[in-house]
């Protein structure tokens, strides 16, 4: 073989090699930065609050050294805060496709009991991803909870101002931070409760929840003028500004 080939195919060679060692070092860390967030999630549990966790019980409980934690994480907030960036991310086109559902669709969905298109992914992400629950209740970061709420109401809120009677916009900031926060705070409970109802359940249940009316579980159901509110809170306001 010519030396100048003999040097293409030995240069071949090692790139192949360092691919596959940079592949198999990817694998190792994917696997210890999981282990990591598990181990978090055990330890938040252990411990009943994130404040008290600590990055040499977390790395005990991976199996891994305190230098292979800080190779991975500042401290355990820059590991709480990967897990929530990248759940966010995650969420973030669950939710633009749960948005897209017309009215027509939920009222088939209520009509038929059945889940609201997209809620289901959104809950299996959920079910999937067990480490999330301890982060989510009560003793974990209660700022991850505002984080959801807040992209849910970035992703929502174009889709949501599309077609609104120009009557309710008065009413329409509320009614969404409403929406959100409802809903956001069922999932919690499912969470925290050990998801006792299946995804489906759950996605039915919630799609139901949003279209429940004041009365309605106690046999007496309450009607009200969503328009007279909307003109009575511009009233309210010009009435302030006098």
């Amino acid at each position: 073989m010519r030396p100048a080939l003999r040097d293409t195919a030995s240069e071949a060679v090692q790139a192949r090699g360092t691919q596959v060692s940079t592949g198999q070092l990817d694998r190792r860390s994917k696997r210890t930065r999981r282990a990591l967030r598990d181990a978090l999630a055990a330890e938040i549990e252990a411990a009943g609050d994130l404040s008290q966790v600590t990055v040499t019980a977390v790395s005990d409980r991976a199996g891994v050294t305190r230098r292979t934690f800080y190779s991975h994480f500042k401290d355990i907030p820059d590991l709480v805060n990967a897990i929530e960036d990248e759940t966010i991310a995650d969420l973030r086109p669950l939710v633009e496709h749960l948005a897209c559902a017309s009215l027509d669709q939920l009222e088939d969905a209520i009509s038929h009991f059945r889940p609201c298109p997209g809620s289901v992914e959104i809950l299996t992400y959920f079910a999937e991803r067990p480490y999330l629950r301890p982060l989510l209740g009560e003793g974990g970061d209660p700022a991850f909870s505002q984080r959801v709420k807040r992209m849910a109401r970035e992703t929502v809120q174009d889709r949501a101002l599309d077609g609104l009677d120009v009557r309710a916009i008065p009413f329409f900031d509320y009614y969404l931070t409403f929406a959100i926060s409802a809903e956001v705070g069922v999932l919690e409970r499912w969470l925290a409760t050990g998801m006792e109802e299946s995804v489906p359940a759950m996605a039915r249940l919630m799609t139901a929840l949003m279209f429940v009316r004041p009365g309605d579980l106690y046999g007496k159901s309450l009607e009200f003028d969503v328009n007279a509110i909307c003109l009575d809170m511009l009233d309210m306001k010009e009435t302030d500004h006098d």
